[in-house]
């Protein structure tokens, strides 16, 4: 099985919010959260939980835990087996922060206008 190529979303000044969110992460939770950015190339949108789920609207999110700490990143797939990175956040309560949510789609929305823009 081919593997699924990982993106990270680059907004127009260039950051890659995703990519600076797990690079802020602590050590072992950045060893964790890329371990899980491994299973997504390797497994795509075959990836379930614990590591991956769905959150509506053609958002997901992929989870590391280490010890009581909990890490998500936000992403999305597009066509070609790809999966783009778009943000993450440290969970705090239960339920996932809807700005966070609100913040992929936005980062979505922007990638695949620019994707479609490229294409002319």
């Amino acid at each position: 099985m081919q593997n699924f190529e990982i993106l990270f979303y680059k907004k127009k000044d260039g950051t890659e919010p995703a990519k600076d969110f797990i690079l802020s992460l602590d050590v072992k939770m950045r060893a964790k959260m890329l371990r899980t950015v491994v299973l997504l190339r390797d497994n795509g949108n075959n990836l379930r939980e614990p590591e991956s789920k769905a959150l509506g609207d053609g958002i997901m999110e992929l989870r590391a835990k280490v010890g009581t700490d909990i890490s998500r990143v936000l992403y999305f797939f597009v066509v070609g087996r790809k999966a783009v990175l778009t943000n993450g956040f440290i969970k705090k309560t239960q339920q996932t922060p809807r700005a966070a949510i609100e913040l992929a789609k936005r980062y979505r929305a922007d990638h695949l206008g620019r994707k479609e823009n490229d294409d002319d």
